[in-house]
């Protein structure tokens, strides 16, 4: 898939390239010209969620702190508080000049893996989408219990990817991509423009962190390309430091290509299908078994009886009358809910449980039909 095909990207900004290593301030011009970048890609009918680094670098300088790696966490964490304010405001105030809106979320990795916080997180990301804001994602360092290691971003961009179902992601950095060697103290390594596999060859490809306010250095890209190829994502590695990063790669700036192996909704439904421990069952009616093989949503019209006890986010069976098993899913409702919910109008929802939490019991996107 080439970039100019692409329907929703995730954009992964580095701390190197956002924050001057002289003045330790935002990059304005750069940053606008990003924001020009992201409202040409808006123009053309694609989806961009932004994933950036910089907040502990830019609120070290405004607390009057150093970057050392002698700062204590609680340092960091302050940091990290003054600077994500500073960070959303930069934002906000270059994509507003073209009438573009920014939606802050702090993100933890476990917000992407744990089931509940996961589907909270993908329904937030995709609502801002359909009413078009540009989600901008940072990592929630001030409540992290454990060291702050920059470069995790590049990991969190993938898992974000995975989660929102991207077909692509750019991790912008200080390299123009994968090299057969470190480029910085080996003058012979070669530039590697497509990877189609990663396997223990290309991982020992990847040399030492940079010195500077990015340290993730190749290994984190790497993890995230594993991440995101195996979601069907595929992934670029672009060196971002000059103005239009965005339109340079369209136009053919040097990069590193890690395909995808699949698509985002391929890769979704098989992690469904590999969830073994199911919390319960609901059983539904003929017009909804219907509707599931037509790949269409459960909505609580169809909904006959509940079995078992599950939470919202937990894996379930879906059964016909017969008890029949048809498919594994994710609910959008915990039983309890749902239970109120049987044979209801969508229309309905928010009357009975007094407030609207989806039209779906269970999402399209969010079952796998069994073999039969």
């Amino acid at each position: 898939m080439t970039l100019s095909k692409a329907k929703r990207i995730v954009l992964k900004i580095g701390s190197a390239l956002l924050v001057d290593a002289a003045t330790r301030r935002i990059r304005e011009e750069w940053l606008a010209s990003v924001a020009a970048d992201i409202a040409d890609c808006r123009k053309q009918g694609q989806e961009i969620i932004v994933v950036t680094s910089g907040a502990v670098a830019v609120g070290l300088t405004h607390l009057g702190l150093v970057k050392s790696p002698s700062l204590k966490l609680e340092e960091k964490q302050a940091a990290a508080a003054t600077g994500q304010i500073r960070l959303a405001h930069a934002y906000q105030e270059k994509l507003s000049e073209h009438s573009l809106t920014v939606a802050q979320l702090l993100l933890t990795l476990d917000d992407t893996e744990e089931r509940q916080r996961h589907l909270n997180a993908r329904r937030t990301l995709e609502t801002l989408l359909r009413l078009g804001a540009i989600p901008l994602i940072n990592e929630n360092d001030t409540v992290a219990t454990a060291e702050i290691r920059f470069g995790d971003n590049d990991r969190l961009a993938a898992r974000v990817a995975q989660m929102c179902g991207a077909d692509t992601l750019i991790l912008f950095s200080d390299i123009d991509g994968l090299y057969t060697a470190d480029p910085r103290d080996n003058p012979n390594a070669e530039h590697l423009p497509v990877v189609d596999k990663i396997d223990a060859h290309i991982e020992k490809m990847a040399g030492k962190a940079p010195v500077g306010f990015s340290s993730g250095g190749m290994v984190t890209k790497l993890i995230a390309a594993q991440i995101a190829t195996n979601a069907g994502c595929q992934m670029l590695i672009a060196n971002g430091r000059a103005n239009h990063p965005l339109q340079r790669l369209l136009e053919g700036e040097r990069h590193t290509l890690f395909l995808a192996n699949t698509t985002p909704l391929s890769a979704r439904k098989k992690w469904l299908a590999s969830m073994l421990a199911q919390q319960g069952a609901v059983v539904i009616d003929e017009g909804a078994e219907h509707a599931l093989n037509q790949g269409k949503s459960l909505l609580p019209a169809g909904i006959l009886r509940i079995e078992g006890t599950f939470e919202r986010g937990d894996a379930i069976h879906l059964k016909n009358a017969a008890g029949k098993p048809l498919a594994t899913g994710l609910a959008s409702y915990p039983s309890v809910e749902i239970t109120q919910l049987c044979g209801k109008q969508t229309r309905d929802i928010e009357t009975i449980l007094g407030y609207h939490g989806g039209d779906e019991i269970v999402h399209r996107d969010d079952y796998v039909l069994l073999e039969r």
